[in-house]
């Protein structure tokens, strides 16, 4: 049995590596994520507006934060959650990759999405991560 995704509505494989599950407003061009039909928050058009789209998950990362204390159970300390700017456009954050440190990491830099096997999921379970590109 192949590995499975951890959340299949947000992400999933695309032709050119991980793509993340975004919307294109038909009215005004905004790019949003995650995917939803409610309304586009540029310019308010709703409905068939807001056409399904795949995103790169490339992008430029503007901030990170190292936890080193993590209470839940998904995930283990230490980690690193990291603000990226999508080339396609929105916003997000997400996990970083696995064995970085603050070393490794700065503002400004590429990154690309990769699945991985997080530990405390099941060892079919992929998420997205983003690493630095080059790496």
């Amino acid at each position: 049995m192949g590995a499975r995704i951890e959340h299949p509505t947000l992400y999933g494989e695309g032709a050119a590596g991980p793509a993340l599950y975004g919307a294109r407003c038909a009215a005004c061009g905004r790019v949003s994520f995650p995917r939803q039909s409610f309304g586009c928050e540029g310019c308010g058009a709703y409905g068939e507006a807001m056409a399904p789209v795949e995103l790169a998950a490339r992008g430029t990362l503007l901030s990170f934060a190292f936890v080193r204390k993590h209470m839940g159970a998904d995930i283990a300390a230490p980690f690193a959650i990291g603000e990226i700017r999508l080339d396609d456009g929105p916003v997000i954050r997400c996990t970083l990759a696995d064995a970085l440190d603050e070393r490794a990491l700065h503002a400004g830099q590429r990154v690309s999405g990769v699945l991985a096997h997080n530990p405390k999921s099941g060892a079919d379970v992929l998420e997205l991560r983003f690493a630095p590109e080059g790496r």
